[in-house]
C-alpha cells in the first residue's frame, strides 16, 4: 500500500482507546449492580413488593445497557477495528459470526427498545403508587436533593402526566425507528442478490 492509503487505513485504531474506556464504563456498571443488588439484599425484609421490584428493574436496566455495551464493544471492534479471530472458539458469541454494520445497527436498535422499555414500566409502576400525592415543585425538588431537608420524595412526586407522555411517545418513536431500520436493512440485502443476477 501506499504511504497515505497505508495511513488511512492505519488511523482505525484510533478507535481502541474508545472502545477501551467502554470496558471501563462495563466495570462501573459492575460496581452499580453490586451496589443495587446489596441493597436489595439488606432491605429484602423490610421493603414493599412494588420497591422490590422497582429495584429488580433497575437491576434488569444495568444488565441490559451492560448487553448493550458487549455489543458494542465486541460488534465494533470486530467490524471497524480488526477481527478478533474467535473461529471455533467455545464462546464465540453466536451473532459475532454474521455481524456487519447493518446487523449490529439493528442489534443496537432492539436493545435501545429494550432499555427504553425498562424505563418505561418502571415510570408507569412509580405512577401507580403515586397515591394522590402532590406534584414537586422546583424547589421541592432541590430540597429533595438536600440530604439536611425535611422534605423527602415521598412528600411530592416528580412524575407529570406531561413526563409520562412524552416519554411514551420517546419509546414508540425508538420502536418506529427499529423498525425502520430493519425494513432498510432487509430491502439492502433483497436488492444484493437482484443486482447479482442482474450482472
Amino acid at each position: 500500500m501506499r504511504p497515505l492509503p497505508r495511513l488511512i487505513f492505519f488511523s482505525r485504531w484510533l478507535q481502541l482507546p474508545l472502545y477501551l474506556g467502554l470496558i471501563v464504563a462495563q466495570g462501573v456498571y459492575v460496581v452499580l449492580f453490586v451496589k443495587e443488588l446489596w441493597h436489595l439484599i439488606l432491605g429484602a425484609a423490610s421493603l414493599g413488593e412494588q420497591e422490590i421490584m422497582l429495584i429488580v428493574l433497575g437491576l434488569i436496566d444495568v444488565v441490559m445497557i451492560s448487553n448493550l455495551l458487549v455489543m458494542v464493544i465486541v460488534g465494533g471492534y470486530e467490524t471497524f477495528v480488526s477481527r478478533l479471530r474467535l473461529e471455533g472458539h467455545p464462546d464465540q458469541p453466536e451473532w459475532l459470526s454474521h455481524v456487519n454494520a447493518s446487523v449490529l445497527k439493528v442489534k443496537l436498535a432492539m436493545a435501545i427498545i429494550g432499555i427504553s422499555s425498562i424505563h418505561l414500566l418502571k415510570t408507569f409502576i412509580a405512577a401507580g403508587t403515586l397515591e394522590g400525592l402532590p406534584f414537586c415543585t422546583p424547589e421541592m425538588l432541590a430540597a429533595i436533593k438536600d440530604a439536611t431537608s425535611a422534605v423527602t420524595s415521598r412528600s411530592c412526586s416528580s412524575l407529570t402526566p406531561t413526563g409520562v407522555l412524552w416519554q411514551t411517545i420517546i419509546h414508540c418513536v425508538f420502536i418506529l425507528s427499529a423498525i425502520g431500520i430493519a425494513y432498510t436493512d432487509k430491502l439492502m440485502q433483497g436488492a444484493k442478490p437482484a443486482n447479482g443476477k442482474h450482472h
